[in-house]
């Protein structure tokens, strides 16, 4: 069968760096109140006039060069995103542009910080369906736009970047020991809007509008549905949890990162965390830490590798990667 290949990846992150001490100057707040409530140290912000799509286009050059192509040879770019150049048209077709690919199809993918791992389930999908054969994918935020510098509980948690994968069709065997994506689990409930949303919008105040969070709930949530998507994704292909190499999760708070941890029993050590320095940077948090950890060396070729994620609206998901 038709497995989607991870052949490369990429990153980019704003040059200004905001630490916690700088974020105490502007709101009431305190380098040991963030760092205790979220383990975050400092975030990236974009600087006037940078736009998401600038963050785009630098990790897919990243990627394609990792990859060892040239945009020519892509069918298709996902750009998953919660904070776009423009109402419309889509960033994905500005980096398409700018990319110098004049063929294809390019759009963006709205699911908020699960925007990421559901990029990657239509990517994998169009794949095995043969639509297409090479497919951008990328996570891109600029997050520091939709803050309310007057709402501490918020504005501490969040920073900009974007990270990006090149999929590639390759024949598998159509078993779990295949390289690739061997299954995405994806997963919503609007009933939960109020706890995680933004407050504007072109059809409702015309107006881009602020993020608003009831923390403690959202924290509740995400662990629980978090815990659920790892586990379906490790049963769909047969695994056990306890085979799964590596866990590369939405970068949303270190309490969550560890409370998922501990109720399915997965060692700390084996989980990805880029929080502390990126904060919670939406669709862009799994692609940024999935790339830290193959620049290093963590993740090898051979290694399964699960990504996870949880947005407002409710969205949820998983996706599950044989490296």
């Amino acid at each position: 069968m038709i497995r989607s290949r991870v052949i490369g990846t990429g990153a980019a992150l704003p040059e200004t760096i905001v630490t916690n001490d700088d974020l105490a100057k502007r709101v009431d707040t305190s380098d040991e109140w963030i760092r205790e409530r979220s383990g975050i140290r400092q975030r990236h912000f974009v600087k006037e006039g940078e736009k998401t799509s600038d963050l785009a286009l630098a990790a897919s050059r990243a990627a394609l060069k990792d990859a060892g192509i040239d945009a020519g040879e892509l069918d298709m770019v996902i750009c998953c995103t919660t904070t776009p150049d423009e109402t419309f048209p889509a960033t994905a077709t500005v980096v398409q542009a700018r990319l110098g690919m004049t063929r294809g199809a390019a759009f963006d993918l709205q699911a908020v910080c699960s925007g990421f791992i559901y990029g990657l389930s239509v990517a994998d999908n169009m794949i095995r369906g043969g639509q297409a054969k090479t497919v951008l994918v990328i996570g891109a935020e600029s997050m520091s736009r939709l803050l309310d510098f007057n709402d501490r509980t918020t504005c501490v948690l969040f920073g900009d970047g974007a990270g990006a994968v090149v999929l590639q069709a390759h024949h598998g065997k159509g078993d779990n020991t295949d390289q690739g994506i061997l299954n995405t689990q994806l997963f919503s409930d609007g009933r939960l809007h109020d706890m995680l949303y933004v407050d504007g919008g072109p059809s409702s105040t015309r107006t881009t509008g602020f993020l608003r969070m009831q923390g403690k709930e959202v924290f509740r949530h995400a662990v629980t549905n978090i815990s659920a998507a790892i586990s379906a994704s490790a049963d769909a292909a047969g695994i056990p949890i306890s085979d799964i190499d590596w866990f590369v999760p939405h970068q949303a708070n270190q309490r969550i990162l560890d409370g998922t941890a501990k109720k399915l029993g997965i060692p700390a050590e084996r989980v990805v965390s880029t929080v502390a320095l990126h904060g919670n940077t939406s669709a862009a948090s799994v692609p940024l830490a999935l790339e830290t950890a193959v620049r290093d060396g963590r993740i090898k070729k051979g290694d399964l590798v699960l990504l996870e994620a949880m947005g407002g609206g409710f969205t949820w998901g998983a996706a599950l990667i044989r490296w």
